[in-house]
């Protein structure tokens, strides 16, 4: 028992020895507490032991943030805040439309997106400093959504951006945003390209007489953040240069949730001297139907039970009556078969090629007739018939302004 108790007697004088307060000591007094060890200062601020971090590894985190910052500053003089006050179809003013655009030349042009503008009574531009002035509608385009605004200001207002090459774009390469999203005048986003031809509806862009449904082809998918107010901007690569117009959103709340389009700029120059030409653009027709690729039926996920010679084009399935197509003699499909529980017309000529560039899918064949025809150009397709690869010219004509159906399956 004795035993027991001094081992208990040594734990407390240990725990009180733990816990005493420092001894004090007279020599002490007379030490400034600059002196004072880090430990004795008290409460006061703590010197770190760590050492800055070398300033090359610091350059080199920084280096993007670096180039962001000079795109924006290169960039910002030119992109604008857009207000429209948009007619309703009684005539009344229903409500203010805003949007971003850019300086598209040393002559005033402004391009922007159509459902921005489209409609407008009137229309205010504020530029990057804070000068505010009227814009005159040039003209819009309800397909690729694209409009030109001008403006009558001192040239030294005007600083055009430049145009990249967007057949050169890239998944993964950097996507820059410059805008207005929700009325924050001259705000940056950043991220990636993330997907490339795209195809968006332009039937939910037109106005709500439009008959006619056509597709924008080739657009560019970005994670870059967008947001109301940012459509019409430009979407930029690292050197500053505009790749596409920021133009829609897929969206269940109205805001921006990862997913963000952009209409090419190879597009743009094929529209916009067109625009400011005539005030409309005029687009080269076809007039062939295919299987909706977003179904799983696109030429690469049938061609093995199709027994189809290729796996890369666009298997026709219907050519539309009247049409360019008709006219040169292709073929839709011949039957109907069921693919994964859809069902498609099979049997048609398979397109591989137009003027020599060979096109993987619809997509990029819709692309090179938007980008690089027009209407009453001849085009040579390369068809695969029956095992038989042979070229057949067709003369494109308008596109109509009506929807004409296709030739049933079979017919």
């Amino acid at each position: 028992m004795k035993r027991f108790l001094w081992m208990w007697a040594a734990v407390l004088l240990v725990i009180a020895a733990c816990t005493s307060q420092p001894t004090f000591d007279p020599t002490m007094m007379s030490t400034p507490v600059s002196d004072l060890p880090v430990s004795m200062v008290g409460d006061g601020p703590q010197i770190s032991e760590t050492t800055p971090v070398p300033a090359e590894v610091i350059d080199a985190a920084d280096a993007e943030y670096l180039l962001l910052s000079n795109v924006y500053e290169r960039a910002t003089v030119s992109v604008v805040n857009i207000e429209a006050s948009v007619v309703a179809h009684e005539g009344a003013i229903s409500d203010v439309s805003r949007g971003s655009g850019f300086i598209y030349d040393n002559e005033g042009h402004i391009v922007t997106n159509a459902h921005v503008v489209r409609n407008a009574e009137s229309i205010y531009v504020t530029f990057n400093n804070g000068y505010i002035t009227t814009a005159t509608l040039i003209g819009t385009d309800s397909y690729s959504d694209l409009a030109v605004i001008k403006v009558d200001v001192d040239a030294d207002r005007l600083q055009p951006l430049t145009l990249a090459d967007s057949d050169a774009v890239h998944v993964g390469q950097r996507a820059i945003a410059i805008g207005n999203p929700f009325g924050l005048n001259s705000s940056m986003s950043a991220g990636i390209v993330s997907g490339l031809g795209r195809t968006l509806d332009s039937a939910a862009l037109v106005d709500a007489d439009a008959v006619a449904y056509f597709n924008n082809p080739s657009i560019i998918q970005t994670d870059t953040p967008i947001n109301p107010g940012n459509s019409g901007g430009p979407l930029l690569n690292s050197q500053g240069e505009v790749i596409g117009v920021t133009t829609a959103i897929r969206s269940e709340s109205g805001v921006f949730q990862g997913v963000g389009f952009a209409v090419p700029s190879n597009t743009m120059q094929r529209v916009i001297p067109e625009i400011i030409e005539t005030g409309s653009v005029t687009y080269a027709w076809l007039g062939i139907n295919v299987a909706n690729e977003r179904e799983g039926l696109g030429i690469a996920s049938v061609a093995e039970i199709l027994n189809l010679p290729v796996e890369e084009g666009v298997l026709i399935q219907g050519v539309t009556e009247n049409s360019p197509a008709e006219a040169a003699g292709l073929h839709g499909g011949d039957h109907k078969v069921d693919i994964r529980g859809n069902e498609m017309c099979a049997g048609g000529d398979i397109v591989v090629a137009i003027d020599d560039t060979y096109v993987s899918n619809m997509d990029a064949l819709l692309s090179y007739i938007v980008v690089h025809t027009a209407p009453g150009d001849t085009i040579s397709l390369r068809i695969i018939r029956d095992g038989q690869t042979f070229d057949v010219p067709v003369i494109l004509s308008d596109r109509p302004a009506t929807v004409v159906p296709f030739q049933q399956c079979g017919s």
